[in-house]
C-alpha cells in the first residue's frame, strides 16, 4: 500500500491488524491522509510536520483554513518538536490528565507548518488514550495532525462507518477500531494568555480542571478566526434543523403535518405518538453513556427526513457542558 497516498480509495482495515498498523503508518510517512480511532471521536490525520499533506485534510474535509488542527503525540518527548514552551499550569494538566481527552494550546515551535495552526502562533497539542491512535503516531515516528474524520461542521464520526459515510474515497485508509469510548470531542485550554481559558468543554470537566490549576476562564462562540478546534458558533450540525427545548419533560407543539424526531437524556416518560421516532441516550440518565451516544443518535435522527429534531437540555455541570455546548453549536442558524 506504498503507493496509496497518491491514490485515495476509503480502503477499511481492522485496527487490530498489526499490518494495518504498518500500512497506516507508510501512507502517513508517504505524505497521505489516514481516519482513525481515538478515544474521543475517529481522526483525520497527517504528518504534522508536512504541509502539503494536511492541505490533503483541509480539501477531504472541505475545511476552511482559518480553523486550526489539533496535533497528536504518542509521547511528551515529542513535544519537543510541537511546543515551544511548556508553563508549569501545562505539565500539571499532562501529568493529571495525559493520555486523555484533553487537548492543550501553547505556544509552538517554528517546525509546524503555518497551515497546521492556522497561521497563529499557537498550536493545539494532546496526547490520546486510544491504543490504536497510539500506535499509529509511534508506526510513523511523526506527530499527527487532524481534525474529526467528517465533512466540516457536520456532527462528528464515532465509528469507522461513520467516516464512510462522511468522506468516502477522500481517505486513503480508514482504520477501524470500533466505537469511541468518550464519543465527545477532547477539551481544549489555552495556556497561551495570562489566564487558563476554557476554549472547549469536554469529558475532562471544569471540576476537574479547577481542582488541578484553580481558576480558569471561559471563550465564547466565534464565527471567524478561531484559536482552536471546535469554537464556531455554529458545528457539529445535523442537515435538519435542531431546536433545544425549554426544559426537561417539556414537548413543543407541531405544526399540522411536521415529521418530529425527539432526543431526550434518559427515559421517555410518555407515549406520545406525535414523534416519528424518539432516540433516548441513556436508560439511567448517565451523562457519559449519553456523550458516548450523542452523535449516533444524531446521524440516525438525521438520515431519516425529518422536519425538525428536538432534544431536551440536560443540566450544564459535569458532562452535561460538553453535550449542551454541542447541542447549541448544532441549533445555532446557519451563516
Amino acid at each position: 500500500m506504498d503507493g496509496a497516498a497518491n491514490h485515495l480509495t476509503g480502503a477499511i482495515l481492522s485496527a487490530t491488524d498489526p499490518e494495518s498498523i504498518r500500512s497506516a503508518g507508510r501512507i502517513i510517512k508517504t505524505g497521505g491522509i489516514v481516519a482513525f480511532p481515538t478515544e474521543t471521536v475517529y481522526g483525520l490525520g497527517c504528518d504534522a510536520m508536512n504541509a502539503d499533506a494536511a492541505a490533503k485534510v483541509f480539501e477531504a474535509k472541505q475545511r476552511p483554513q482559518f480553523d486550526p488542527l489539533i496535533v497528536h503525540i504518542a509521547d511528551p518527548k515529542q513535544l519537543d518538536v510541537v511546543i515551544g514552551s511548556l508553563p508549569v499550569l501545562g505539565q500539571r494538566l499532562m501529568d493529571a490528565f495525559w493520555p486523555g481527552p484533553l487537548t492543550l494550546v501553547l505556544p509552538k515551535q517554528r517546525a509546524i507548518p503555518d497551515l497546521v495552526t492556522a497561521g497563529l502562533s499557537t498550536v493545539a497539542v494532546r496526547m490520546p488514550n486510544h491504543p490504536v491512535a497510539q500506535a499509529l503516531i509511534r508506526e510513523a515516528g511523526t506527530p499527527i495532525a487532524g481534525p474529526s474524520a467528517n465533512p466540516f461542521g457536520y456532527v462528528s464520526p464515532t465509528t469507522a462507518q461513520h467516516v464512510v459515510d462522511g468522506l468516502g474515497s477522500n481517505v486513503d485508509l480508514i482504520l477501524d477500531g470500533g466505537a469511541c469510548s468518550v464519543g465527545v470531542e477532547s477539551t481544549i485550554v489555552s495556556l497561551a494568555g495570562p489566564q487558563p481559558e476554557l476554549l472547549r468543554p469536554g469529558s475532562i470537566t471544569i471540576e476537574q480542571l479547577t481542582a488541578v490549576i484553580g481558576s480558569i476562564g471561559r471563550s465564547s462562540p466565534v464565527n471567524e478566526t478561531p484559536i482552536a478546534p471546535g469554537q464556531l458558533s455554529r458545528h457539529y450540525a445535523t442537515q435538519t434543523q435542531l431546536t433545544i427545548l425549554a426544559s426537561v419533560g417539556a414537548r413543543p407543539v407541531l405544526k399540522d403535518g411536521e415529521r418530529a424526531g425527539l432526543l431526550i437524556l434518559s427515559h421517555a416518560r410518555d407515549t406520545d405518538d406525535r414523534f416519528a421516532v424518539v432516540e433516548v441516550l441513556s436508560v439511567t440518565g448517565d451523562l457519559r453513556e449519553a456523550a458516548r451516544h450523542l452523535f449516533a443518535a444524531l446521524r440516525r435522527l438525521d438520515s431519516l427526513g425529518l422536519d425538525r429534531i428536538y432534544v431536551e437540555p440536560c443540566k450544564e455541570e459535569g458532562l452535561g457542558l460538553a453535550i449542551m455546548d454541542r447541542l447549541r453549536r448544532c441549533a445555532a442558524p446557519r451563516p
